[in-house]
């Protein structure tokens, strides 16, 4: 007797499609499984104040085009050196813990083939400038022609960025072999209390999934407070 298929289940209540995974998609599901699976999980949540950021973004020449994605790398990258176990990864065994001495971003580009995350090198030795030439060729890569293996590895850590479409908060998955994920959404103007009087602040949402084997809730609460504090003094970056 043959073995129905999966999709005949729906048959009976209407109209369906069948619609095969591509090759890219069945990689991509295998490895958010494996992830998922194998790392203990960890959402923390929060606000910080970009409102220097962005009149400092606004400040700068016409010509002179830098998102937040950028300063937000930069303090990232900056954050990962004075947290050492966020620049790390964990030995499949459990017992081994690579601390690593480079600082390299992965970004989350979403394209054609479905989400890609090229990787920007060494950015705690580039300019603002820099990044931002080298993000805009990947990305135009990414979404044209997509990119090779090359490109997509090396990462310490990653960004997913939702800020462009919306949102309030989620969940990013770990991307294996890092420890950690920052998650960033739509930036919104929200009522913060000074002490005196409630005062309209920019406020970009942030969440920073990672590996609970690795770091636990109070250094996570800690680096977001660190990056918050790096993103209120942009100029410096």
């Amino acid at each position: 007797m043959t073995e129905p298929k999966f999709e005949d289940q729906f048959a009976p209540f209407g109209s369906i499609e069948s619609v095969a995974l591509t090759n890219f998609q069945k990689v991509v599901a295998r490895r958010l499984t494996k992830s998922w699976t194998e790392i203990p999980h960890v959402t923390h949540n929060d606000d910080v104040d970009v409102t220097a950021l962005e009149v400092f973004r606004k400040s700068l020449a016409k010509d002179v085009k830098l998102s937040p994605l950028i300063f937000l790398a930069k303090a990232l990258a900056i954050a990962l050196g004075e947290f050492p176990s966020f620049n790390s990864s964990l030995a499949d065994d459990g017992k081994t813990l690579v601390l690593k001495k480079y600082f390299n971003i992965g970004i989350a580009v979403d394209g054609p083939l479905g989400l890609l995350v090229p990787v920007l090198r060494d950015v705690d030795t580039k300019d603002l400038q820099s990044l931002s030439a080298e993000l805009a060729e990947l990305s135009a890569l990414a979404r044209d022609k997509g990119l090779p293996m090359s490109a997509m590895t090396g990462g310490c850590m990653t960004i997913s960025s939702l800020g462009g479409i919306g949102g309030t908060g989620f969940t990013p998955i770990v991307n294996q072999p890092e420890v950690a994920i920052l998650g960033v959404t739509k930036s919104r103007i929200m009522p913060v209390w000074d002490g005196a009087a409630f005062q309209p602040r920019l406020m970009m949402p942030l969440s920073l999934s990672y590996d609970h084997r690795v770091i636990n809730g109070a250094d996570a609460a800690r680096f977001v407070r660190r990056l918050e504090a790096l993103l209120n003094d942009p100029a410096a970056l």
